[in-house]
């Protein structure tokens, strides 16, 4: 398995689009952050949790880097040389996941601290202390949040095999189909506190939720949200696991 990390990770370090994507979930969600911040104003009480506004950027971004990838390597046929050269698929597609989800919770990580630090220069007399729990999973939740989501990226690449589709999926997915959801007369709502990226955004404790939606309460408190969301990339890792295993390459 150390062996096969290691040509996981020499792999996506030859790969433009981990430097791409890497680049522009930081520069994006830190960019945000600091205009948010920048255009708050006076009478908006900036909190550890609003500071992070931007992490939803960078989140979409690992996402397609999951999807990509996969489906470039069933493009270009290197995931069959792949095969071939180890016959057990599975290990060498949770070595993939591994790699990748790696390198998404550091970027994660990056981005909450860094949005943090921006929100602190920027507004010096705002109380941004990490003072307790809540505020920690803010800012340090984003890496396993970013980890996740490329490990769904991972699951959809392998469930969907295909650049283009796998990322219309994603990119249509979290764009638009989440953001539509409540607007659905009467059930709207009921789905939308289901969602996979709402539950995420109630782990680390976003301050979209209830008040500003009109949602009630929630079904789930912010960890269970959080082991919710981690059971969805999950399972569906494991479904494209599967499928990849009993399928040509």
């Amino acid at each position: 398995m150390i062996t096969l990390l290691a040509v996981e990770r020499i792999k996506l370090a030859t790969t433009q689009a981990a430097w791409w994507c890497t680049a522009i979930a930081v520069v994006a969600s830190l960019g945000f952050a600091a205009l948010f911040v920048g255009f708050a104003g006076d009478d908006f009480a900036l909190t550890v949790g609003s500071s992070q506004a931007g992490a939803t950027f960078g989140r979409t971004v690992l996402l397609v880097l999951g999807v990509l990838v996969v489906t470039t390597e069933y493009h270009w046929g290197t995931a069959r040389t792949t095969f071939q050269a180890v016959p057990s698929r599975a290990p060498v597609l949770l070595a993939k996941a591994t790699v990748v989800g790696i390198l998404a919770a550091v970027v994660g990580l990056a981005v909450g601290f860094g949005s943090l630090g921006l929100a602190m220069l920027l507004e010096p007399g705002a109380e941004l202390a990490l003072d307790g729990a809540a505020d920690w999973r803010a800012v340090a939740g984003q890496g396993p949040v970013y980890l996740l989501t490329a490990v769904l990226g991972v699951g959809i690449g392998l469930l969907l095999r295909n650049t283009a589709l796998g990322l219309a999926v994603a990119l249509v997915w979290t764009q638009l189909v989440e953001g539509l959801v409540v607007l659905i007369p009467t059930i709207g709502d009921d789905i939308y506190v289901w969602l996979p990226f709402f539950a995420a955004s109630q782990f680390v404790g976003s301050d979209v939720g209830s008040p500003a939606l009109g949602l009630g309460e929630l079904p789930l408190g912010p960890l269970g949200y959080g082991a919710y969301f981690a059971g969805i990339c999950l399972l569906l890792l494991a479904a494209g696991v599967w499928t990849a295993v009993r399928r040509d390459a």
